[in-house]
Formats: structure tokens, C-alpha cells, sequence
């Protein structure tokens, strides 16, 4: 088993920066034509996968999980360059750099992780501009102020098993839940895609993949064979092509989320575990991985990045993508090396610090109890 020191997985850099690449060109070219939501939940799934490993991990070898760690490492990944956005992006609306009908209570439900539940229920207009994407940042913050009290209860009482079992039953549940808001409420795509209630199935799902069939933690204990796979992930390939095409209301506001997840399952697993396979090597090239490492802040500039060329050349739109892709990938570099990679330097600081500490004798039997089941 890997230990949490070796917990890299390059092939991750890769699918993080497709991910967002193809939200930026749904948003800069073809929105009607690029799944842009898709790379959303691709996030969401990453995410949940990336967290549950981690935090697998340090239960197994600590017979913990410690809470406090847990937030802070959060707080130093996603709170600076949120809110250095945020700020930048009601500075430019102060300045009337960019039109706006910003108000002091949009703002504060950003600033407050609320940003989707007020798009929801108020809308958008009144946000700082051009951040309405931080709403996949809320549905985050909210899964994962719960989910590691419920994770270390599960890993304490359950076996892996029963523990994607029981996760699988609240993906059920939520899907459910989309069922009924749907067709029993007539509710439409601003609640179902928007609301955490209707969409931590998605971060869910990776959480499975991180807890059970891990490819990263569980080589020996997975036994199918490599045209089983290359088998099953053309069939997933063919599912999510289906969530693509079908454009029927109920099915995209109910199913489609839970269908991608589960495709997404099989892909994730070929990713890691077979990460040399040509169909996959390319997601490890240079290019890609340093996509990965600046996909979160492109991710929350490519929209200002794009309105202000919009608002201050008349370029054509293709034009305006490409001078788009550029200034964004300008703006995320800096960031990284000027926040993220300091963020960065601060979380390993606190992960050292809790390995020099000892597992106590009863810790270490948690942890092999938990790591042979």
C-alpha cells in the first residue's frame, strides 16, 4: 500500500486540467455544444476521490482522522485564491471597470459560501461580476463540512464494503430526491444542478472509488483482467455519450448525474491504474499536468478574463477565446506562483508535522483492522 507521502498521482494533474479546459470553451466557444457542466462534475468526482483516499489513508496508518488538519489544509487549498478573485472582481465593479448591479448581500453570500443556494432562490445578477461559477465551490465547502465526521464513523464501524455500500445507498437517495423535486415538484435545472442537496451524489461517487477498488491503494485486492476493463470503460465511454446526447428534461434534471458517476467510475479506475496505456499516457504529458496545477484559479478567472475582452475589443469570438485561454493561463500561473504554491508549501508543513507524531498502540490496531478488511 502507498503511503500517504507517495500520494501523487500524475494522470490526475491531466484529467483536473481537461476538466477545465473544456469548461473554458463550452463558456468561450460552444456552449451549446460542449458538455461545460460535465467538466463541473468531473471536478466534483476528482474531489471526492482525491479527499477520501487522503483521508483513508491517514485513518489506516493513524486510526484517525484529525478534524482540525482536515479544515485547514481546506482553508489554505481553496479560501486564498477564492477570495483574491472575488475581491479583484468587486474592486473592478467599485471601479465601473466592468457593468454591474452588485449588492452587499450577493457579495457576502459569496464571501459565506452561499453562492448557490442565492443563485438559486435571488438569481445571479447581483453577484460581483463574472463569478457565478463559485457556486461548485459552495456545494463543496457544504459536502465537506459533514463528511469527515461521517467517513471516520463509517471507517470505524463498517467494513470498506459495507462503507461504499452505505455511500452508494445516499447517491440512491439523492437521486431519489431529484425524482421527486422533479417530477413530484416540477422543479427545474436551477435547483437540481445548483443545490448541494441535489448534487453531492457526484462528489459522492468519487468517494466510493476512493474508499472501495481504490486503484491507487487496493493493486492486490483487484482482480480482472485488462481486456475486462479496456471492456467496461467502453461501455462507460458509451454511457456518458448517451447523458450527452439525450436531451429529454426529466432524464437530464434526474438520472443524468448519476449516470455520469457511475461511467465515470471505470474511467477514474483506468486513469490511475493503467495511467501507461496510450489511451491514457497522454493525460501525463508536460503540457497537461501543468494545466492541472492552475486548473482551480483558471477555473475562476476564465470568466472575467472573457467579459473583459468582450466589454473592450471587438475581436471575433474565436479571437476572443484564444487571447481568453492566454490571459487566463497568464493570471493562473501567477496566482500559483505567487499563492497556491506557498498554500501549497503550508499544507505539507502540516501533513509533516502530524506524521512525526507516533499512531498510540490502540490507533495501530484500528488501523490494521481497518486495512485488512
Amino acid at each position: 500500500m502507498a503511503s500517504h507521502k507517495e500520494f501523487h498521482i500524475p494522470s490526475l494533474d491531466g484529467i483536473r486540467g481537461l476538466a477545465a479546459l473544456t469548461v473554458f470553451v463550452s463558456h468561450a466557444l460552444y456552449r451549446d455544444l460542449i458538455p461545460g457542466g460535465f467538466g463541473v462534475t468531473v471536478f466534483f468526482f476528482l474531489s471526492g476521490y482525491l479527499i477520501t483516499t487522503l483521508l483513508r489513508t491517514e485513518h489506516e496508518h493513524t486510526g484517525q482522522i484529525r478534524f482540525g488538519r482536515f479544515y485547514l489544509r481546506r482553508i489554505y487549498r481553496i479560501i486564498p485564491p477564492m477570495y483574491i478573485v472575488l475581491t479583484s472582481s468587486v474592486l473592478l465593479a467599485l471601479g465601473n471597470v466592468v457593468p454591474n448591479r452588485m449588492t452587499l448581500d450577493a457579495v457576502l453570500a459569496q464571501y459565506a459560501h452561499l453562492t448557490n443556494y442565492y443563485y438559486i432562490f435571488v438569481g445571479q445578477q447581483n453577484f460581483a461580476p463574472a463569478t457565478s461559477v463559485m457556486w461548485s465551490l459552495a456545494v463543496e465547502e457544504h459536502f465537506y463540512l459533514l463528511f469527515p465526521l461521517m467517513i471516520s464513523l463509517l471507517f470505524r464501524y463498517f467494513s470498506a464494503r459495507r462503507t461504499a455500500a452505505i455511500l452508494l445507498a445516499v447517491c440512491v437517495a439523492v437521486l431519489a430526491w431529484r425524482c421527486f423535486l422533479v417530477l413530484g415538484l416540477g422543479m427545474g435545472h436551477r435547483y437540481t444542478y445548483y443545490a448541494t442537496d441535489t448534487r453531492l451524489d457526484s462528489i459522492l461517487f468519487g468517494c466510493i472509488m476512493g474508499v472501495w477498488c481504490n486503484p491507487h491503494l487496493d493493486r492486490d485486492r483487484i482482480r480482472l483482467g485488462r481486456n475486462a476493463w479496456i471492456a467496461l470503460m467502453a461501455v462507460s465511454v458509451g454511457v456518458l455519450l448517451f447523458t450527452f446526447l439525450n436531451r429529454w428534461h426529466d432524464f437530464r434534471e434526474t438520472s443524468r448525474y448519476s449516470l455520469q458517476g457511475l461511467a465515470l467510475f471505470a474511467l477514474f479506475f483506468g486513469a490511475v491504474r493503467y495511467h501507461h496505456w496510450p489511451i491514457f499516457s497522454w493525460l501525463e504529458w508536460r503540457p497537461m499536468r501543468a494545466m492541472g496545477l492552475i486548473s482551480y484559479t483558471f477555473y475562476l478567472t476564465h470568466v472575467p478574463c472573457l467579459l473583459l475582452l468582450h466589454l473592450y475589443t471587438d475581436f471575433s469570438r474565436p479571437v476572443r477565446a484564444l487571447l481568453g485561454f492566454i490571459a487566463t493561463a497568464t493570471v493562473s500561473a501567477l496566482m500559483y506562483l505567487l499563492v497556491e504554491r506557498h498554500m501549497s508549501a503550508l499544507r505539507r508543513r502540516l501533513h509533516e508535522s502530524g506524521d512525526r507524531k507516533k499512531a498510540s498502540p490502540g490507533a495501530a490496531k484500528i488501523s490494521d483492522a481497518v486495512s485488512t478488511r
